[in-house]
């Protein structure tokens, strides 16, 4: 409202004072104290400089040219030359009305203009189940996506399957030597392959399904073997352990047990994924990538463009030309393609299914991926600013004030669905965004399922549920609801407590915008916060159910209001609005 008052005005000053583009100079703010009115714009303050004009006459001018609008109290001038804006209680008293006739649309926009946006996280290798660090992937992408969908982006969330490469090589023969186990074959077990006890059940399902079929005996499997840490390499030893397995097996029978551990890892994946609330649009196959050709297609490009060079016997991408710290490997001397090559490939197949802008949630240690994926694209023809990365940082479980032990030295560790069954989904997924991705997050277990004010989620759902246990009491105490006296007497609505929620409903829409563009739901959890914290003091401070009919009805009218701005905050969330706790 404020922002159209101030171009209306802009486009009536004379043509020397008068912007080129009100559109690109018009920016209103919160202000962050009461005395300086409820927003304020610095205009003329950019503005000064192109007319040669004052400041603060020039705000003068502003203001002398705005339209009268019975939602703003009285305009004043402060400083260098910034205007504030008092809005009159007419100006909340008619966004609470906004509130109520959209509903659950209340706080979407079209500020995305239908841009296609890929938004791809968690993407974990399926090698095993999620664990809580994959958690923290799956909360922060899946509302980083709700956002953007509110703020009128056309959103797809996507799930990148790593099913190609070596480490997926070393869980089929993971699963295959705990399936001769299964045979009563004895071995150290390599130190470098999949250890964890989710294994098991996928090799008695090998045994199951092929019989002795795949069986070998382990002085056949071990033999001329190079030695495994502590005494060797480890790494070493395992791809000589997977090339023994390939050479004994056969493509046909390895590749029975690598679809089988991928395919039922996956469905966990999937299972998990879903039960959390979180759904996708696309799960993409790196192998898919490979089959169609994407990978080839990315290498010609960059070779047309002159951006590969041989060395060694291999192929490397000059990526320093295009701001990378160095130049990468994209096919090595035995012929074999690079991860590096692989990333670019599927990131320029994003690009030409027509997003404009991809998003990915990597974790922290993927801080060098950046500039080498961004420096692919660009030597590909694409623009690097496309790319936005958002970097996790990392988890840490505590139980009050005890730490607790994430992982193990045999591969066990805390899985997601622990985590789940623990503390529920709704504290997961809210702990999860509580704090920027850019910050580590120490995950108190306790205090997530505590029913006390200190306890964020509870606090805030607490505040949804007072609001329907008002509605119940309200009817059980014979008083009918006329909603209409009730819109036509939000005047009344003057208590200071009324006011201050009246105040932190409106900034609602904001908060989801901002949040949508800056990538950060945390921005929102707090939000959510400070307007539960507004609605508690005002719940403790006044009664609703007094027999004034017109004022009951303004009161519950506004807190319905309260009520729906809570559950459309949480919803983006992927956190319930109970209606009792």
């Amino acid at each position: 409202m404020i922002e159209n008052l101030l171009r209306d005005a802009l486009r009536a000053l004379p043509g020397e004072l008068r912007a080129s583009d009100p559109e690109s100079v018009v920016a209103v703010d919160r202000t962050r104290e009461s005395s300086h009115g409820d927003f304020a714009s610095n205009v003329a303050l950019q503005l000064a400089k192109a007319t040669k004009r004052k400041p603060r006459e020039l705000a003068q001018a502003i203001v002398a040219a705005l339209p009268s609008s019975d939602l703003v109290a009285k305009v004043e001038i402060a400083g260098p030359g910034f205007i504030n804006f008092f809005l009159a209680r007419a100006a909340y008293q008619s966004e609470l009305l906004a509130v109520l006739d959209a509903g659950r649309a209340y706080g979407r926009s079209k500020t995305g203009a239908g841009q296609r946006v890929l938004v791809e996280f968690v993407s974990a290798n399926p090698t095993g189940p999620l664990h809580v660090g994959h958690g923290r992937h799956a909360a922060f992408g899946a509302s980083v996506a709700n956002l953007l969908d509110a703020a009128g982006f056309a959103v797809s969330r996507e799930y990148y399957i790593n099913d190609a490469g070596r480490q997926m090589d070393i869980l089929a023969t993971s699963v295959w030597l705990r399936y001769l186990e299964g045979f009563g074959e004895q071995f150290p077990f390599p130190s470098n392959g999949y250890r964890g006890d989710y294994l098991r059940p996928i090799a008695d399902k090998l045994v199951e399904r092929a019989g002795r079929a795949l069986w070998r005996p382990a002085a056949e499997v071990f033999v001329n073997l190079p030695p495994d840490a502590p005494a060797g390499d480890k790494d070493e030893y395992i791809d000589a352990v997977i090339d023994r397995a390939k050479q004994l097996l056969g493509p046909d029978q390895f590749g029975q047990a690598f679809d089988l551990a991928l395919g039922d890892i996956l469905a966990d994946i999937r299972v998990d994924l879903g039960e959390f609330g979180v759904r996708y649009d696309s799960w993409f196959s790196e192998r898919g990538l490979v089959a169609e050709g994407a990978i080839d297609h990315a290498l010609d490009l960059l070779r047309r463009n002159g951006v590969v060079y041989e060395k060694d016997g291999a192929e490397w991408f000059r990526a320093t030309d295009f701001g990378d710290e160095k130049d990468r490997v994209v096919v090595r001397e035995n012929g074999a393609k690079t991860y590096f090559a692989s990333d670019i490939a599927y990131h320029l197949n994003k690009c030409e299914r027509g997003f404009e802008q991809l998003i990915d949630v990597l974790g922290s240690d993927h801080h060098g991926y950046i500039a080498r994926v961004r420096a692919g694209l660009v030597a590909m023809g694409q623009s690097g600013d496309c790319l936005d990365v958002r970097l996790m940082q990392f988890v840490t479980l505590y139980r009050g004030g005890e730490k607790v032990q994430m992982s193990t030295r045999s591969g066990e560790f805390i899985t997601l669905r622990e985590l789940r069954r623990e503390v529920g989904n709704d504290a997961a997924r809210f702990f999860y965004v509580l704090r920027s991705n850019e910050q580590h997050l120490d995950f108190d277990m306790q205090l997530a399922v505590s029913r006390s004010n200190d306890n964020p989620v509870y606090y805030i759902q607490y505040a949804h549920a007072r609001v329907c246990s008002v509605l119940r009491q309200m009817r059980e105490k014979g008083f009918e609801h006329d909603a209409d006296r009730g819109r036509a007497s939000v005047q009344r609505l003057v208590e200071p407590h009324e006011q201050a929620v009246l105040a932190a409903m409106s900034r609602y829409p904001e908060v989801v915008q901002a949040a949508a563009l800056q990538r950060a739901p945390h921005m929102l959890v707090h939000y959510l916060r400070e307007l539960a914290t507004e609605f508690h003091a005002y719940y403790n401070a006044h009664q609703f159910l007094v027999p004034d009919d017109s004022l009951r009805d303004a009161r519950i009218v506004l807190i319905r209001g309260v009520r729906q701005v809570i559950c459309n905050g949480l919803g983006l969330l992927g956190v319930s609005a109970p209606e009792a706790m």
